[in-house]
């Protein structure tokens, strides 16, 4: 994990134990007012927060849907997948109990786009969410397999062909020229960015991809492809970079001072048109923002 990120919690930091963390369901609406008050959905004006544990028993991670003003709403990052990418940003292996709401009363269940894209995780069927159930009228917990009109058609089999999203993969791609041995202190977007972009999950295309993006200030943030079989719900590189840069407290995307991709030559999927486009209108009025693309 590179900056300190005001989406992830601790249980210190609360003030809870472990047995605490999910059994007060209003408590979520106090951690997820702090991401909603950020205001990142400009166009629609319907701030969504999700709140999630990974692996860490310690931890609770939190999301944000982010519309990018200039652009049309399906290059959005949508909470669940701003949650997830923050789980894979800080190396957790795995998903359990998911909130999400869009106000500070009611429970949502994740949209259909998230739904299908949290079927690339491990044991997405059994994913807990909490739900506001009307005939109750009242809060309980639904397995997302329950969320889908056929759920026995969802469970992937055990011996899918790679790692699934959140688990550890390198995807082996290297490129010439100076490369360093990465890790999060390491400044050069090159090396960064093929670092990204060989934990990049696209089984489906083989097209594994990342980008790493520098600001004014000289810090640095990455993220890498993830893809769906839905394909619409993949999230770019560009998107998932800018997950981290928002996560790590970033300050308007006409910050962005630098971007570097890193992709396959000649590849079927490619995301350097795209990024290009996402970054000259987000940060259009930086006309200083450079971008480069290397190809493995």
């Amino acid at each position: 994990m590179g900056q300190p990120s005001r989406f992830v919690l601790t249980r210190k930091e609360l003030n809870l134990k472990a047995t605490d963390i999910f059994s007060d369901p209003m408590k979520h609406f106090l951690w997820l007012d702090r991401m909603v008050e950020l205001e990142l959905a400009p166009i629609s004006g319907i701030n969504v927060g999700a709140v999630g544990l990974g692996s860490s028993d310690d931890m609770i991670f939190l999301g944000i849907n982010v519309e990018l003003p200039g652009l049309p709403l399906h290059h959005s990052i949508h909470a669940v997948q701003f949650l997830v990418t923050n789980l894979a940003l800080n190396s957790q292996r795995f998903l359990r109990d998911l909130v999400v709401s869009s106000n500070d009363s009611t429970f949502d269940a994740p949209c259909g786009h998230c739904r299908q894209f949290l079927q690339e995780l491990r044991e997405s069927p059994i994913i807990k969410i909490l739900t506001k159930n009307p005939e109750k009228n009242e809060n309980e917990y639904v397995e997302l397999k329950s969320l889908f009109p056929r759920s026995e058609t969802l469970i992937l089999p055990e011996d899918f062909p790679v790692p699934l999203l959140l688990q550890t993969r390198n995807n082996g791609l290297t490129l010439t020229g100076d490369i360093c041995e990465c890790d999060d202190s390491c400044t050069h977007l090159k090396c960064r960015a093929l670092a990204a972009a060989n934990k990049s999950f696209a089984p489906y295309s083989k097209c594994p991809s990342g980008v790493a993006l520098r600001d004014c200030d000289g810090k640095v943030y990455r993220g890498w492809y993830m893809e769906s079989v839905a394909f619409n719900p993949s999230l770019g590189p560009l998107q998932a970079a800018l997950v981290d840069f928002v996560a790590s407290g970033g300050k308007g995307f006409e910050k962005i001072v630098e971007a570097v991709l890193v992709e396959k030559k000649d590849a079927v999927v490619s995301q350097e048109k795209t990024a290009r486009m996402i970054l000259e209108t987000i940060a259009a009025t930086n006309p200083m923002c450079v971008s480069n693309v290397f190809h493995c």
